[in-house]
């Protein structure tokens, strides 16, 4: 059967079946939120690895590559970079303060290491967290209808409903270990068309006898490292795209993942699973990009639909798995960019619910139910959450890269040196963070609204350097009774 909706459909049947099976497994909020602490290295650099890596990487990312050029490889540089880094400045050290705090989600641990500051702190992360990831969800909508529109024929009116129904069903029944364990299969499926797809591409053109120079030559600044760009621009722009690896630093969703292991000692060799999944996956989609502007220079990929008015160079993947491979082996690759948006959504999703659940109701609210009756909230809310953000993307038409630029800039900012100051700075207190957490949010939105700023300098590294100095002049300011041993 030649049709790339077999590979699509054994992808569904696969994370819905894991849905059901890990339905069972959820007796408590804890359970729902945090999978118990119970899962194993291997699963949670699976989980974390694909959590962090949604439709931006491979849609926006080899998008990127495609229609701006090599200039996009300092951005390349600065994620691998950036999540090397975290991977030994957060992940160990998080575990073992939020184990002996006894905290499941980031707010809490920031509320009980602020002293007087808590509930202030905590009420301001919520509101960064739920605004934030109301918009990162929501691109992911968007990347699910970009793929099932140029892969299947699927309008985006239809193909991101169908991606929403189902990231939000297998979140609600599985909670944290369903959203864990399909990400295992998620993170397989992503790798293997991040790899896949561009050495075939470059099999195709030397098989052929199509040069990869010509088309670089033709593509004149696209083929130059820092884009035709010169002085200060030049710098400004090298600066803008390694600025991407702060971001690790502050994601709620994926630092929970550390939280959520079995045991610190697991983190060493989490981490190297994570760091060889970063590095197969960064340097398949920056080749995807470059070896799609060799196939459209070449005639091989049509431009149309992807360059000039009205092209989306976003689609470069799907198209180039349509016409590289058989329908149902482009089906399989497809579906790797639906899992990379999947595996984000629902990570995504999950850290909305368990900030409205237990801080919000549980916390802040002072309310409580049974352990069944927190469970089942935590599902009602996980509809919701994916109904709110499903509105957002029906609405926006933006790129998905710039939409997951202006989320990941506020989240990482407002959270990341905040919370790199918390596991590693005697002196930080919850007047620093929550400057920090205000200041990174409150910069991230000014300077995304002021081009003129952001042609300075990128949002990302103003907004971090800027709370990261809010959160030491604040933290410093504090009385010394109001600092941590």
């Amino acid at each position: 059967m030649d049709t790339p909706y077999l590979g699509l459909i054994v992808y569904l049947i696969i994370v819905g079946a894991v849905g059901l099976w890990t339905w069972g497994m959820n007796l408590t909020k804890e359970d729902f939120i945090l999978g118990g602490r119970k899962l194993g290295a291997f699963v949670i650099a699976f989980s974390e690895r694909t959590a962090a890596e949604s439709s931006w990487l491979v849609l926006g990312l080899s998008g990127a590559l495609f229609a701006v050029g090599l200039l996009e490889l300092w951005t390349v540089v600065g994620c691998v970079s950036g999540i090397f880094l975290y991977w030994y400045v957060i992940a160990r050290r998080l575990r073992e303060v939020s184990e002996e705090h006894g905290a499941i989600t980031l707010p809490e641990l920031f509320f009980k290491l602020s002293g007087s500051h808590g509930q202030a702190v905590r009420l301001v992360s919520m509101l960064i967290i739920v605004f934030f990831f109301s918009f990162y969800i929501a691109a992911q909508f968007i990347g699910a209808g970009k793929v099932l529109d140029a892969t299947f024929g699927l309008a985006p009116h239809w193909g991101m409903p169908l991606a929403a129904v189902v990231v939000v069903l297998y979140t609600m029944m599985g909670g944290f270990a369903a959203v864990c364990y399909t990400d295992v299969v998620q993170g397989f499926l992503m790798v293997f068309t991040l790899v896949v797809m561009p050495l075939v591409g470059l099999w195709y053109l030397d098989s052929h006898g199509l040069e990869m120079g010509p088309a670089l030559a033709a593509a004149g600044d696209r083929a130059s490292l820092m884009g035709g760009k010169t002085g200060w621009a030049a710098a400004a722009a090298v600066i803008g795209g390694l600025s991407w690896g702060l971001g690790y630093m502050g994601q709620p969703h994926l630092v929970t993942k550390f939280m959520a292991v079995n045991r610190a000692d697991a983190i060493p060799a989490s981490r190297r699973i994570a760091l060889v999944w970063t590095v197969l996956a960064y340097g398949g989609a920056a080749l995807i990009g470059v070896v799609g502007m060799a196939l459209v220079y070449h005639g091989a990929l049509p431009a149309a639909g992807l360059q000039g008015a009205g092209g989306d160079p976003e689609r470069i993947l799907p198209v180039m798995a349509g016409h590289l491979f058989p329908a149902w082996m482009a089906g399989i690759l497809v579906s790797g960019a639906i899992a990379a948006m999947m595996s984000t959504a629902d990570s995504q999703i999950l850290i909305a619910t368990s900030t409205l659940v237990e801080d919000v109701y549980c916390k802040a609210m002072g309310r409580n139910l049974s352990p069944k009756g927190l469970v089942m909230m935590s599902r009602v809310l996980t509809v919701a959450v994916g109904v709110v953000a499903f509105a957002l993307a029906w609405v926006n038409d933006d790129l998905i890269y710039g939409v997951v630029s202006m989320a990941w800039t506020g989240l990482g900012s407002a959270f990341g040196p905040a919370l790199v100051l918390t596991l590693h700075w005697k002196r930080m207190n919850g007047r620093g963070v929550l400057a920090g957490m205000i200041a990174g949010a409150a910069t991230t939105i000014v300077w995304n609204r002021v081009p003129a700023l952001e042609a300075i300098l990128s949002a990302r590294f103003s907004a971090f350097a800027i709370a990261l100095a809010a959160c030491i002049v604040a933290a410093l300011s504090a009385p010394p009774a109001a600092r941590k041993s």
